[in-house]
């Protein structure tokens, strides 16, 4: 079973229970330390949930993280610890003051509240197939105005060059051609992974996945980096080079992961 701990106001984890268990021998988590594991309805102290913690040696206590009080929570959405009096309470679940707005409006609009902070829901392979889609549709059409933008200069200029040495015929088409198709897959190949790495970097989601309602995360439910998205990228196309397998795992997986998930430990969830 995995176990998730506060540690200087951060959620951390996930580890074993002997891991667990073990910090709290180091004085690492204290009694006070809140803890949450799958099947529980919030998070709780550590001495509610597991044996008492042993009380630190004093050399422990030097370097042990400090304290979280009972009297906070985790947020449900930005997972922040904060003051439960500075937070609001829905059921189960408790928001900070700048989470307020977005969780009142996805209230609003019906969206299912998630009453365990950490609690994910794995997003299936043909919703996650029908992000893909809208995305590659998207790409294209981007690709396809580039192409015809590129395509139009390149004749204006073999157009100039030809007017310019009267007779000299069409020799260097060929070329000029083959220059262009190197250029616009380099071109179409840097749109991609900008593409992707900002999106999932920036807000979790591409384009796609924000239709399907969807976003890439940590294990632990958190922020992707800009680093893990670009790796990301690289990793999908290694899904798609064996004849799209890493993608088709997806299907198969408890968690839902495609290879390329698996490979840069992210999952896809709803939001």
């Amino acid at each position: 079973m995995n176990w998730y701990y506060v540690k200087a106001g951060q959620q951390a984890g996930p580890v074993e229970e002997a891991q667990l268990d073990e910090l709290a021998r180091s004085g690492q988590i204290l009694s006070e330390t809140l803890v949450w594991s799958e099947g529980m309805d919030n998070w709780k102290p550590y001495g509610e949930v597991r044996s008492p913690a042993p009380t630190p040696s004093a050399a422990q206590a030097v370097v042990a993280a400090p304290p979280v009080a009972a009297t906070q929570a985790v947020c449900a959405e930005c997972r922040g610890v904060f003051n439960v009096q500075d937070m609001i309470r829905y059921g189960n679940a408790y928001v900070c003051a700048n989470c307020k707005p977005l969780f009142v409006q996805k209230l609003a609009e019906g969206a299912r509240l998630e009453t365990v902070p950490g609690e994910l829901r794995f997003a299936g392979f043909w919703i996650r197939f029908g992000a893909y889609f809208l995305d590659r549709i998207i790409l294209s059409v981007i690709g396809m105005v580039i192409g015809m933008i590129g395509g139009a200069l390149l004749g204006v200029g073999l157009g100039a060059a030809m007017r310019m040495q009267p007779g000299q015929g069409p020799q260097g088409l060929p070329v000029a051609f083959i220059v262009f198709e190197l250029v616009f897959v380099m071109v179409a190949l840097a749109l991609s992974v900008t593409y992707e790495t900002f999106m999932i970097g920036k807000y979790g989601s591409t384009l796609g996945k924000m239709a399907c309602n969807l976003k890439v995360v940590t294990p632990e439910g958190g922020q992707v980096s800009y680093v893990r998205a670009f790796g990301r990228y690289w990793a999908k196309l290694l899904s798609a080079l064996i004849c799209y397998i890493g993608f088709i795992l997806a299907a198969f997986d408890d968690q839902k992961q495609a290879l390329h998930d698996r490979i840069c430990e992210t999952r896809v969830v709803y939001k």
